[in-house]
């Protein structure tokens, strides 16, 4: 069987934009390290570039990438990161950002969801991020998606793995209506009636430590790398973009961390190029 090739129309190629940015953790710094390693990984020779949709990413041209965007520990990095995507939307193509940290999901989607009305935000992750603020940082990365809830950028929020859901993020799930489902009652995606425009925000903590330990904040019980990919694999309606967030190199030793990133990065690439 052949490598399938895609139909880019009527959208535009997947763009790669690294925003190594990690001032906003708080815990561990480190996740401004990930870009340059996610794409070391997933160019390496140690695999072929065809994903498990059969999207051979070695065709040249099929997706573009932006390099990363520099001194992201200025006052204006959001307003920065905000800019960059914007281009990349306003030319018809849909961003896949390397984080990073999580709060970049924050200008990512105050970009596009000026320019794209009716957003499904399907977020994996093992924290809701949903405080009002934390630790008296309103911007921090567990607090992105109070910030895109009460901005209304997007019409659904959709979270995917959760297992830290304490009763201050349980208020604001509620207060935002956010569809939260926890390790412990996983949904079937069928059963969800996910329609597009679709974007992904993926932690790498969604995953259990067992399969991704380089990351800042450890909790197991979470998913498969395998699992992931089904849920990936199972939404419907056309990709629009994408973040991968909060691999941290500092912890990971021998590199498999980085490896699992970029598997997660080859499938969402093959999923938005199928779609």
């Amino acid at each position: 069987m052949k490598p399938f090739t895609p139909k880019l129309a009527p959208w535009g190629p997947p763009v790669l934009l690294g925003v190594p940015l990690d001032h906003n953790s708080s815990f561990l710094r480190g996740p401004a390290l990930a870009p340059p390693l996610i794409r070391r990984a997933l160019h390496s020779d140690a695999w072929n570039k065809t994903t498990e949709s059969r999207v051979d990413l070695g065709v040249p041209g099929i997706f573009e990438d932006a390099g990363d965007l520099s001194k992201m520990e200025s006052p204006d990095a959001f307003k920065r990161i905000e800019e960059a995507i914007a281009k990349i939307v306003s030319a018809g193509k849909r961003p896949v950002t390397l984080g990073g940290d999580h709060s970049i999901t924050y200008p990512i989607l105050r970009s596009i969801g000026k320019r794209i009305p009716g957003i499904t935000l399907v977020h994996f992750d093992a924290h809701p991020d949903l405080y009002a603020d934390y630790e008296g940082n309103p911007h921090s990365h567990a607090s992105p998606f109070a910030r895109i809830l009460e901005s209304q950028l997007v019409k659904r929020l959709v979270q995917i793995g959760v297992r830290t859901l304490n009763e201050h993020q349980h208020t604001q799930a509620e207060k935002y209506g956010v569809e939260v489902f926890e390790m412990n009652a996983l949904p079937d995606l069928c059963q969800l009636g996910l329609a597009g425009p679709i974007y992904i925000s993926f932690d790498m903590d969604a995953l259990d430590p067992a399969f991704a330990p380089g990351i800042s904040h450890w909790e197991p019980g979470g998913l498969s790398t395998r699992e992931a990919i089904r849920y990936l694999h199972g939404l419907s309606g056309p990709l629009i973009g994408a973040d991968l967030v909060e691999f941290n190199p500092v912890r990971d030793t021998i590199g498999i961390t980085a490896t699992v990133a970029a598997k997660i990065l080859k499938e969402i690439l093959g999923i938005m190029l199928r779609a």
